[in-house]
């Protein structure tokens, strides 16, 4: 990007959200866009997270896009490579190549009011946008805790996401810490290698088997000939996901058998009885993601293995000293503890029409339209963003809804015509949040009893979607335009107030306001690209499974796939 170019479109990131991006708006016929991609290579958390064992625990026909379906899936929950390799294949069978340009971090992203478009700093050059779609996903920045003495460790440090290979474990004395999602693949991959493992438990994890196979030959050959076997396969999947759904949002009680089922498994793995007291949760299950591992347990019951059922203090040269006052002498550490995913690094670098960054805007915290839009900054909208978050099935899900709603978005600024934005209404976005929030107060991620990433600073649960995939692909289907306030160069033109009144009481459920109209979409979109589009880009999501619900060309990986 040797001078300053303009776009109709820049996606921000090239993970499962930005490569489905690119992908509907090439399917809406829209080619003058980039893909901004601060690494060196596509895939997003997928690249990024290599660690030993790392792996999906949403099985794979379901953890893959609906118009991109893969009849080679190697197992029922592929590793990282496989995941990886998937998402390489989309970019170059869908010919998006030409719109990604690497080793181009954003680090600023400033709205033109005058202009009404987007001003973008790149570490490669700089650009313009109509839009901005930041796909940059709530797994992209590792968080390392702040323990006093750990500048000062002589040992090896790294965090899960960012593993040093170049680094032998063999014969070493390793530190865990965490017990999240990744640390449960890491601790049983290298505990045969290394000399002594020690796990820095804060917060013990609820576990289930995870019934990892691989997939037989014949399966994939009748997924190739026959792809209604496919659809079908994704379809059962989905529908049993969207049936566990009310029991974490509406009757957490229910699910007092799935943690006897919980415990059954720990006990087959873990005879000493202390050591399952520190394994067993004090939570109600699901409060927190359920992990799924068949390794985790065998893994602790080894005799080099030890867990400290207490959170790391502080360091003392090479010793590692818990809150429990428990002292354990190691040569190299690994953090295991998450991501800045309410704090995302990503919203200080952009600055909305008033002048503010969406950092300051969400520092009581984040809240979006519908998921994807903020007040304050027009034109600008993000894939995984609040609320949009899953506790139990495939973000692949979400993803794809919010690309018809970007998809719908840009058909709206066509109709419209000439330069001009939109913005979504404070009234609107309060509105929205204020029913996510009432629905939030019954579910088990609020009344678990536990403390959890889900949650921000404030204690409020800005992560997760309190719903069903299918509810949330009917509020995402296209855009009302009532929501919104259009922005023209040089005026305002605004929507009768009356269209956007925001209810006084509350709904109990997320769902049109009264009286609300959607706003038409335009545009039939481009020929079919190679790769087998369908010809109706919201063809149904599970195969047919997902009935009246639409769907989209579509496309991060949540906390919840193996890279907590």
């Amino acid at each position: 990007m040797g001078g300053r170019e303009h776009v109709r479109v820049a996606v921000i990131g090239s993970g499962f959200g930005g490569l489905g991006a690119a992908v509907r708006l090439r399917r809406e016929g829209i080619t003058d866009f980039v893909v901004l991609e601060r690494a060196d290579s596509v895939g997003g958390t997928w690249r990024d997270n290599r660690y030993p064992g790392c792996a999906c625990d949403v099985p794979s026909h379901l953890y893959s896009f609906s118009f991109a379906p893969n009849p080679d899936w190697p197992r029922t929950f592929s590793g990282q490579p496989a995941i990886r390799a998937y998402l390489e294949h989309v970019a170059d069978t869908f010919g998006l190549r030409p719109h990604i340009r690497l080793d181009s971090e954003v680090r600023m992203m400033r709205w033109d009011a005058e202009e009404l478009r987007w001003e973008i700093e790149t570490s490669a050059g700089e650009l313009t946008a109509d839009v901005v779609v930041s796909a940059t996903g709530p797994l992209s920045d590792p968080k390392v805790p702040e323990v006093p003495g750990l500048a000062e460790f002589p040992g090896k440090v790294f965090h899960s996401a960012r593993w040093d290979h170049d680094y032998d474990l063999r014969g070493k004395r390793v530190a865990m810490i965490g017990t999240g999602a990744s640390a449960i693949q890491i601790v049983p991959a290298i505990a045969p290698e290394v000399e002594r493992l020690t796990l820095f438990q804060r917060t013990a994890p609820w576990v289930m088997p995870r019934t990892d196979r691989s997939i037989t030959a014949v399966e994939r050959w009748l997924h190739r000939q026959l792809p209604f076997t496919r659809a079908a396969r994704r379809g059962l999947l989905w529908g049993i996901r969207e049936l566990q759904v009310s029991a974490f949002t509406k009757r957490p009680n229910q699910l007092g058998l799935i943690e006897s089922l919980a415990k059954a498994n720990m006990a087959r793995s873990i005879k000493d009885p202390a050591l399952r007291a520190k394994l067993t949760p004090s939570y109600r299950i699901g409060c927190k993601r359920i992990l799924l591992s068949s390794e985790y347990y065998p893994a602790l019951a080894r005799p080099d293995v030890d867990l400290v059922a207490s959170g790391l203090k502080e360091i003392r040269g090479s010793v590692l000293v818990a809150a429990d006052g428990t002292e354990t002498e190691v040569d190299a550490i690994i953090f295991g503890t998450g991501f800045h995913v309410t704090d995302m690094p990503i919203a200080d670098r952009v600055v909305g029409a008033e002048g503010q960054t969406l950092a300051d805007a969400w520092k009581d915290g984040m809240q979006a339209l519908r998921g994807a839009t903020a007040a304050g900054f027009p034109n600008w909208m993000t894939i995984i963003g609040p609320n949009t978050g899953l506790g139990n099935s495939s973000m692949i899900l979400m993803i794809e809804s919010q690309l018809n709603y970007m998809a719908d978005y840009l058909r709206q600024l066509g109709m419209l015509g000439g330069r001009v934005a939109l913005g979504p209404r404070p009234s609107a976005v309060n509105w929205w949040n204020r029913q996510v929030q009432a629905r939030m107060e019954r579910t088990v991620w609020n009344t678990g009893g536990c403390t959890s990433w889900y949650l921000d600073a404030q204690g409020r649960n800005t992560t997760v979607w309190p719903g069903t995939t299918g509810e949330f692909r009917r509020e995402t289907r296209s855009v009302d335009l009532a929501e919104y306030e259009v922005l023209r160069v040089g005026e305002r033109e605004r929507v009768p107030a009356v269209a956007v009144a925001v209810p006084t009481a509350v709904p109990t459920a997320v769902g049109p306001k009264p009286g609300r109209s959607r706003g038409g979409s335009a545009g039939a979109g481009a020929a079919p690209l190679p790769g087998a589009l369908p010809p109706d880009p919201r063809a149904s999501i599970a195969g047919g499974a997902e009935a009246g619900a639409s769907n989209g060309g579509g496309a991060g990986v949540d906390a919840a796939e193996g890279v907590a």
